[in-house]
Formats: structure tokens, sequence, C-alpha cells
């Protein structure tokens, strides 16, 4: 992802006069040095830095797993699959934090993560 420059570049936008783009950076420490990208993101997978555990807070840049409880609540069952990926609309969500669930086969078994969210517009 990094490296084809399929994220959001703030200082090379078309927002910006085509005198004052600047070129996407060639390291992930040259992105992170940028005080703007701090702001408004890359609106990618490049804006997360941690899943966090079942008793942490989410926090901006952060994934919260979808817990067994939640999916019980929320679409009757405690292992999800690739079928249950359509009706992920149920579980809260917002803006700059993002989820996943781990989706098993028809024989329970864990067979992928699941990640989904949004960061930026």
């Amino acid at each position: 992802m990094f490296e084809a420059g399929d994220y959001y570049w703030v200082n090379g936008g078309d927002w910006r006069p085509e005198a004052e783009r600047e070129p996407r950076p060639r390291t992930l420490e040259e992105l992170w040095e940028v005080e703007l990208v701090h702001e408004a993101g890359t609106h990618s997978i490049l804006d997360v830095f941690h899943v966090i555990g079942p008793d942490d807070t989410p926090d901006y840049s952060t994934v919260e797993a979808v817990t067994a409880e939640e999916s019980l609540e929320l679409l009757g069952v405690e292992k999800l699959t690739r079928s249950h990926v359509k009706d992920f609309d149920v579980f809260p969500r917002q803006r700059w934090f993002g989820r996943c669930a781990v989706l098993h086969d028809d024989e329970g078994k864990p067979q992928e993560i699941y990640f989904w969210g949004h960061s930026g517009d």
C-alpha cells in the first residue's frame, strides 16, 4: 500500500497549487514526520497503529475487535463467518476507529481476520 502510493497524501493534494505540491515520502518515517499527516491522516490502514484489548478504550488510530458477547447480542451468533460481513453495520463504529472480527469456517475454526472502518472523510 505505502509503496504503491495507495493513500491520501495531504501535501500533494489537488487542493494545493501545483507549485506547492510535494512528492510522496520515500519511507513511513518520512510520512509521519509531516505535521499535516498527523491531523489529516492518510485515509488508509496506515492510520492504524494497534489493535486494542477487550478492556481497553478505543482511541484514535486503534482497532477494536468484536467480542463473542457483542456478536451474540447483535447478530445472534458467537462465531462469525464470511456470510455475516454484510451485516457488520450493526456494530458500533466511529470515524478514526477501526473494527475487526475473526471469521470462522463452517466447522467453527478461525480462518481470517476481517478489518473495516474509515479514517478521514
